[in-house]
Protein backbone atom coordinates (compact mmCIF):
# COMPACT_ATOMS: atom_id res chain seq x y z
CA UNK A 1 0.00 0.00 0.00
CA UNK A 2 1.79 3.23 -1.06
CA UNK A 3 1.95 5.96 1.36
CA UNK A 4 2.71 9.95 1.31
CA UNK A 5 3.59 11.78 4.21
CA UNK A 6 2.64 15.62 2.88
CA UNK A 7 4.56 17.93 5.78
CA UNK A 8 2.79 21.50 5.00
CA UNK A 9 5.05 25.04 5.59
CA UNK A 10 7.01 24.27 8.30
CA UNK A 11 8.87 27.21 7.56
CA UNK A 12 11.03 29.60 10.09
CA UNK A 13 8.30 32.69 9.37
CA UNK A 14 5.32 30.18 11.02
CA UNK A 15 7.76 28.88 13.50
CA UNK A 16 9.43 31.61 15.24
CA UNK A 17 9.08 34.29 12.51
CA UNK A 18 6.44 36.96 11.71
CA UNK A 19 3.53 34.46 12.17
CA UNK A 20 5.17 32.12 14.65
CA UNK A 21 4.05 30.41 17.48
CA UNK A 22 4.66 28.92 20.41
CA UNK A 23 2.61 25.61 19.21
CA UNK A 24 4.29 25.59 15.82
CA UNK A 25 7.87 25.51 17.91
CA UNK A 26 6.41 23.02 19.80
CA UNK A 27 5.39 19.94 17.14
CA UNK A 28 8.99 20.12 15.82
CA UNK A 29 10.43 16.94 17.28
CA UNK A 30 6.47 15.45 16.54
CA UNK A 31 7.32 16.08 12.49
CA UNK A 32 10.89 14.98 12.60
CA UNK A 33 9.11 11.40 14.23
CA UNK A 34 6.68 11.24 11.63
CA UNK A 35 9.37 12.02 9.14
CA UNK A 36 11.78 9.19 10.32
CA UNK A 37 8.92 6.55 10.36
CA UNK A 38 7.79 7.29 7.22
CA UNK A 39 11.25 7.46 5.20
CA UNK A 40 12.04 4.13 7.80
CA UNK A 41 8.61 2.15 6.40
CA UNK A 42 9.45 3.13 2.28
CA UNK A 43 6.78 6.30 2.66
CA UNK A 44 7.59 9.39 0.11
CA UNK A 45 7.71 12.38 1.68
CA UNK A 46 6.59 16.37 0.32
CA UNK A 47 7.35 19.06 1.70
CA UNK A 48 5.31 22.34 0.50
CA UNK A 49 6.62 25.40 0.97
CA UNK A 50 4.70 29.16 1.35
CA UNK A 51 6.61 31.40 -1.29
CA UNK A 52 5.41 34.93 -1.89
CA UNK A 53 7.26 37.70 -3.92
CA UNK A 54 7.98 41.08 -2.69
CA UNK A 55 4.82 42.08 -3.45
CA UNK A 56 3.08 40.08 -1.60
CA UNK A 57 0.61 43.01 0.17
CA UNK A 58 -0.42 44.24 -2.76
CA UNK A 59 -2.01 40.82 -3.04
CA UNK A 60 -5.34 39.41 -2.04
CA UNK A 61 -4.09 37.36 0.55
CA UNK A 62 -1.71 40.00 1.43
CA UNK A 63 -4.93 42.54 1.68
CA UNK A 64 -6.43 39.95 4.16
CA UNK A 65 -3.32 38.61 5.82
CA UNK A 66 -1.20 41.92 5.90
CA UNK A 67 2.14 40.47 7.33
CA UNK A 68 5.01 39.60 5.08
CA UNK A 69 5.81 36.30 5.17
CA UNK A 70 7.49 33.38 3.62
CA UNK A 71 9.03 36.04 0.87
CA UNK A 72 11.35 33.86 -1.76
CA UNK A 73 15.07 33.40 -0.78
CA UNK A 74 14.33 35.54 3.21
CA UNK A 75 15.73 33.31 6.03
CA UNK A 76 11.87 33.31 7.06
CA UNK A 77 10.91 31.38 3.74
CA UNK A 78 13.09 28.30 4.75
CA UNK A 79 12.49 24.88 5.89
CA UNK A 80 12.35 25.57 9.95
CA UNK A 81 14.78 24.02 12.42
CA UNK A 82 15.18 19.65 12.06
CA UNK A 83 12.53 19.48 9.77
CA UNK A 84 14.99 21.28 7.34
CA UNK A 85 17.80 18.53 7.71
CA UNK A 86 15.29 15.72 5.85
CA UNK A 87 14.09 18.12 2.84
CA UNK A 88 16.54 16.86 0.53
CA UNK A 89 15.13 12.89 1.07
CA UNK A 90 11.88 14.29 -0.12
CA UNK A 91 10.41 16.32 -2.96
CA UNK A 92 9.39 20.23 -2.35
CA UNK A 93 6.40 21.88 -3.90
CA UNK A 94 6.03 25.54 -3.74
CA UNK A 95 3.03 27.19 -3.75
CA UNK A 96 1.81 30.71 -3.43
CA UNK A 97 -1.49 30.23 -1.69
CA UNK A 98 -3.15 28.30 0.94
CA UNK A 99 -3.74 24.58 -1.28
CA UNK A 100 -1.32 22.86 -3.54
CA UNK A 101 -2.98 22.04 -6.78
CA UNK A 102 0.80 20.87 -8.20
CA UNK A 103 0.50 18.12 -5.20
CA UNK A 104 -2.41 16.72 -6.74
CA UNK A 105 -0.59 15.04 -9.46
CA UNK A 106 2.63 13.78 -7.58
CA UNK A 107 0.30 11.97 -4.99
CA UNK A 108 -1.63 9.81 -7.93
CA UNK A 109 -1.64 6.03 -6.33
CA UNK A 110 -1.23 7.03 -3.20
CA UNK A 111 -3.64 4.81 -0.70
CA UNK A 112 -2.65 6.66 2.28
CA UNK A 113 -1.76 10.50 2.63
CA UNK A 114 -0.82 11.66 6.10
CA UNK A 115 -0.69 15.47 6.07
CA UNK A 116 1.28 17.53 8.62
CA UNK A 117 2.29 21.05 9.49
CA UNK A 118 1.23 24.44 10.23
CA UNK A 119 -1.35 26.14 9.78
CA UNK A 120 -4.35 23.64 11.03
CA UNK A 121 -6.90 26.09 10.40
CA UNK A 122 -5.33 27.70 7.03
CA UNK A 123 -2.66 25.70 4.87
CA UNK A 124 -3.06 22.26 6.72
CA UNK A 125 -6.63 21.82 6.50
CA UNK A 126 -6.44 23.29 2.72
CA UNK A 127 -4.10 21.04 1.52
CA UNK A 128 -5.95 18.08 3.49
CA UNK A 129 -9.33 18.75 1.74
CA UNK A 130 -7.99 19.27 -1.88
CA UNK A 131 -6.07 15.75 -1.34
CA UNK A 132 -9.22 14.21 -0.14
CA UNK A 133 -11.37 15.81 -3.16
CA UNK A 134 -8.81 14.38 -5.41
CA UNK A 135 -8.43 11.35 -3.88
CA UNK A 136 -11.86 10.44 -2.42
CA UNK A 137 -10.70 6.62 -2.30
CA UNK A 138 -7.16 7.49 -0.24
CA UNK A 139 -7.23 7.52 3.62
CA UNK A 140 -6.17 11.05 4.31
CA UNK A 141 -5.05 11.56 7.66
CA UNK A 142 -4.10 14.28 10.42
CA UNK A 143 -1.67 13.67 13.23
CA UNK A 144 -3.52 16.82 16.04
CA UNK A 145 0.19 16.10 17.42
CA UNK A 146 1.39 17.03 14.28
CA UNK A 147 -0.06 20.04 13.33
CA UNK A 148 -0.21 23.37 14.78
CA UNK A 149 -2.34 26.85 14.50
CA UNK A 150 -1.19 30.32 15.99
CA UNK A 151 -5.26 29.42 17.39
CA UNK A 152 -6.46 27.08 19.51
CA UNK A 153 -9.44 27.65 19.16
CA UNK A 154 -9.53 27.56 15.06
CA UNK A 155 -6.80 24.64 15.38
CA UNK A 156 -9.53 22.57 17.50
CA UNK A 157 -12.44 23.61 15.00
CA UNK A 158 -9.94 22.98 11.70
CA UNK A 159 -9.85 19.50 13.02
CA UNK A 160 -13.24 19.25 13.67
CA UNK A 161 -14.34 20.13 10.27
CA UNK A 162 -11.89 17.52 8.45
CA UNK A 163 -13.37 14.79 10.36
CA UNK A 164 -16.91 15.84 9.34
CA UNK A 165 -15.26 15.48 5.50
CA UNK A 166 -13.71 11.82 6.65
CA UNK A 167 -10.48 12.74 7.04
CA UNK A 168 -9.14 10.60 9.75
CA UNK A 169 -7.46 12.80 13.10
CA UNK A 170 -5.39 10.66 14.91
CA UNK A 171 -3.45 11.58 18.25
CA UNK A 172 -6.18 13.10 19.81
Amino acid sequence: MPRALVVVDYQSDFVTGSLGSSYAEAIEHNIVSKIEEHLGSGAEVFFTMDTHGRDYLETDEGRHIPVEHCIRGTPGWLVHGKVAGYQNRGRTIEKGTFGSLDIVGMLNGFDEIEVCGVATNICVIANALILKTAYPDSKVIVDANCVASYDKDLHRKALDVMRSLSIDITGE
